[in-house]
């Protein structure tokens, strides 16, 4: 029998590339991302070039929409194709955003060459079973799912009856899910899971979808995995570390920043590594660690007058400093007046522009509008007060004398 040949002194380990929610075909801002997530998917495989993992596993949202268009299949198409000409195991789950029958047509094909996509939710589970020096490793997929689903999954009869009693939120749910699956003592054990678990840091305004705590799976319901690889949450983060540190059900982000709020992300994958097994049970030793992903173009925020934005120093300033004009801009104009047409102005000197807004005394004050005495005020007096409200100043002579001369015109006509 051939055994593998190791130096002295070192040890394998069973290697994972990490990563989730590609969103493939998404739009931002009316913006199409297939570009930078073409870039971006071949990135991740300089990395596997690099890495040689044993498997990368891709956990949930593959696509932005249920109905992927047909350049977003292409793209996910291409990226297998590669990743099975190099011989990687590719772990491919379906997410909230994906359609699971979608994601799961061609899998029992796709599997002879590596390629393992999530089926459709049945209640049954088959891992798939990869070796190493230290014996097997089970990889489990669990694909997004609600409690709904998994009760309907149980079957009939007095047993399933009773199961379905203790499912009464997500948690319960996912710990019924995750018991139909027949671990086998004694061995390594990996789970792809797609949901929103309690402690997970989410963005304000972010791209994530949860709804208020009430779709949280407490981490303790994924008890028993040496590692469990997430999907849903955008910012790279370890939910739960065991004694020795290591974070072992963890979110490793998009690979890609999706919106403003994500502009200070370090986007990456994280390679994982599993030991040999611990005694009595006890999980395998694992290591994580992050590689650093760099976009087509990146995220961020720039803010000033217009004047100064549009300026040559300005602009040659970002240059130096290594940023792109052709970045994805959001752009904040502090000029107390609106920009006649600022955004197509804006647009011939970052022709990547998301989103425009303001900030300035106007809006950065609250109204208070006071109602008492309204009947002893002239209706030029009432539009006044409006006006200091919303923009925190009072009308100049010009624009008294245009709201003047506006509402006689409106009361001469009412005559």
């Amino acid at each position: 029998m051939w055994r593998l040949w190791v130096p002295r002194g070192v040890t394998l380990k069973m290697k994972f590339i990490h990563t989730a929610d590609l969103h493939i075909g998404k739009r931002v801002c009316e913006h199409s991302m297939l570009d930078d997530q073409k870039h971006i998917l071949n990135e991740i495989l300089k990395i596997v070039d690099k890495e040689k993992p044993d498997a990368l596993l891709i956990a949930g949202d593959v696509y932005d929409k249920s109905v992927p268009s047909a350049e977003a299949v292409e793209v996910l198409d291409n990226f297998l194709v590669d990743l099975s000409m190099r011989g990687t195991k590719t772990f491919v789950l379906s997410g909230n955003h994906d359609s699971a029958e979608r994601i799961a047509f061609g899998g029992r094909i796709m599997a002879s060459r590596g390629i393992h996509m999530s089926p459709i939710y049945s209640g049954a589970f088959e891992p798939v079973t990869i070796k190493d020096e230290f014996g097997e490793v089970d990889v489990w997929m669990l694909p997004f799912v609600r409690p709904a689903t998994i009760k309907a999954k149980l079957g009939s009869g007095e047993t399933a009856d009773a199961e379905r009693e203790r499912i009464t939120d997500y948690t319960s749910a996912i710990q019924m899910a995750i018991s139909k699956m027949n671990r086998v003592p004694g061995r390594r054990n990996v789970l792809l899971a797609h949901q929103f678990v309690t402690g997970a840091q989410v963005d304000e305004n972010g791209s994530e979808e949860f709804v208020g705590g009430l779709d949280n799976v407490e981490a303790y319901a994924f008890d028993g995995f040496d590692y469990v690889a997430l999907g849903h949450i955008h910012r790279p983060q370890n939910v739960t570390k065991d004694e020795s540190g290591a974070g072992r059900v963890r979110y490793s982000g998009t690979p890609l920043k999706y919106s403003l709020s994500e502009a200070s992300h370090q986007k990456s994958v994280t390679v994982v590594e599993l030991g040999e097994a611990g005694a009595a049970g006890s999980m395998a030793a694992l290591t994580i660690r992050e590689i650093p992903l760099k976009p087509l173009r990146d995220v961020r925020k720039i803010e000033g007058t217009f004047e100064k934005l549009v300026s040559a120093d300005y602009r040659e300033a970002q240059v130096r400093e290594g940023k792109s004009l052709d970045d994805y801009i959001y752009v904040v104009l502090t000029d107390e007046n609106d920009v006649n047409d600022a955004a197509a102005k804006l647009r011939g000197y970052y022709p990547k522009l998301m989103a425009l807004g303001y900030n300035n005394s106007r809006t950065q004050s609250v109204a208070h509008l006071d109602f008492d005495n309204v009947d002893k005020k002239s209706p030029s007096e009432i539009f006044g007060d409006f006006f200091r409200e919303m923009n925190n100043r009072d009308m100049n002579q010009d624009e008294n004398d245009f709201v003047h001369d506006l509402i006689e015109s409106i009361w001469e006509g009412e005559k």
